[in-house]
Parts: structure tokens; sequence; C-alpha cells
């Protein structure tokens, strides 16, 4: 499930206006923010860093983590939410990747984060490639319940558009509940406590109306970039509701009707 290399190509978006170098430079910058886990100021603040640039960063942080041994194993979509969308003053979703390291699987270390914040999401499983959108619904293998863990490497958790494309859309960990099979999911309640108390509550129908849309938009922008959404791959639909600040020493409940529930313990 490795990204092949020439998938992460510079060349698979029109030119970013920075040199290799610079792209590499600032790549570096987030991903030693990532490891250290320390707050950096905005890219913005002295790059000239449009979108494509943005993306450029952003896959040159993936190939660091594959070289580090990570594997690709899915894609997560943001924006999904139309306020959401006018409070950034976009017309579209934005995504990024999702290794296996990003995997929670009972509890998260919170020790190495620097503004970690949860919120609960509908998670697709693929069963099969997906090249156009049109392939996307029919791929589908399963659906559950998940969350999204968001860390952005920012000081004060403030960004424009293109540092967060740069920063992988703030994707810092995520985990999932049982998979069910395909379902219609346009419109399931969620519920997210922490500790048993509700933090956060909404419907599926916030996430652009229908999870599968998001779905379908992560294969078009995938499909721009030429990557191929593959066999076995999660992608997160997006937040239902806003993140909520994540504390440590705590436990986290997400429930959505009809797929059960995912928990998460903090430390």
């Amino acid at each position: 499930m490795n990204v092949p290399p020439e998938l992460l190509d510079d060349e698979v978006n029109a030119p970013a206006g920075l040199l290799d170098d610079e792209v590499n430079a600032l790549a570096g910058l987030l991903d030693e923010a990532a490891l250290a886990g320390r707050a950096v100021p905005r890219l913005t603040g002295t790059a000239d860093l449009g979108v494509p640039a943005a993306y450029q960063v952003q896959r040159a942080t993936i190939e660091r983590r594959l070289a580090r041994g990570e594997r690709v194993i899915g894609v997560k979509m943001g924006f999904t939410s139309r306020a959401k969308m006018v409070q950034m003053g976009v017309d579209d979703v934005i995504w990024g990747l999702l290794t296996d390291a990003m995997l929670v699987r009972n509890d998260l270390d919170t020790a190495g984060l620097i503004h970690p914040r949860i919120e609960p999401e509908i998670a697709f499983l693929l069963e099969r490639p997906v090249r156009t959108p049109a392939d996307a619904a029919a791929a589908v293998g399963g659906v559950a319940v998940g969350y999204e863990v968001l860390d952005s490497r920012y000081e004060g958790f403030s960004f424009t558009l293109a540092d967060v494309i740069a920063d992988n859309a703030s994707a810092c960990g995520f985990g999932h509940g049982p998979w069910h099979r395909p379902r219609d999911v346009a419109n399931l309640g969620l519920l997210m406590e922490i500790d048993g108390r509700p933090v956060a509550s909404g419907s599926s129908a916030a996430i652009l109306g229908d999870p599968l849309r998001s779905l379908t938009a992560a294969a078009r922008l995938a499909s721009a970039a030429g990557i191929e959404l593959q066999p076995g791959w999660v992608v997160l639909a997006g937040a239902a509701t806003a993140a909520v600040p994540l504390p440590a020493g705590a436990h986290v409940r997400v429930a959505a009707a009809g797929l059960g529930h995912v928990e998460v313990t903090t430390r």
C-alpha cells in the first residue's frame, strides 16, 4: 500500500512558484516540528506559498515519513463543512494523506502533541482501486464510525488555507470502529463523549450533505494529483461537528446511529 514515488512527483500539479530546495526546507520545518512537538510560525509569514506549492510541501513531508518506513494507508478530507468553507474563504475541500503510524489502536500518547483536538468522522474502507470519481461508491467495502485527531504544527493553531494544506491538513491520528457492510450514511446522528460527558453531537449530513460526496471528492482530488486510491485504504470523510480540545488522561467515545461506537483513551 505504499504510494509509488512517481505519484508523489512535483510535476503532477501546476508550477508552484517555489524551488525544490524551498519546498524541502519548508517540509523539513513542519516534519521536525511534528517530531519535536514544537509549534512553528505559519509558513505564509515568510514564504510565497500558494495552494499548488502547499500541496508540494505536503507531499514532501509525506516522503519524509515514507523514508522512515511508514506506509500510506488512506486519505483524510478537510473543510467538508459549508460553514468551514465560508470561514476559510474557500469553495472546495482539501485533503491529506494518512499513514499507518497515524492509526491509533487503543490509546494515544498526547505528550508529544502541540494542539491536540478530536472530531467525529464517518470512515470508508475501499475494497478495490478508485481510478475516477465514478468508481468511488462501488469501491466501498465497509463503513464505520471514526474519529480524527488533529494537531496543527503552527503557533496558536492559526493558519491560512495554504498553511494547513502544507501541514497535511493537520492530520495527526485516527481510529475507527468495526466495519459494517456499505449502507446509506447520509444522515446519521453522531455523538462524541469525553469521560462520559457529551462534548459534540451532529449529523453526518454536515459532511457535504452526504459523506459519500466527500469520498467522491477524494477520488477527484486524488485523480487530479495522479494518485490512485488503493484497496485497503481508509478515507475519512470529514468532521460531522467542530473539533474539540483533547486532554491527556481522558476517555473518548464516538457513536453513530447504526454503526456502533469507537473508543480511545489518552495519556
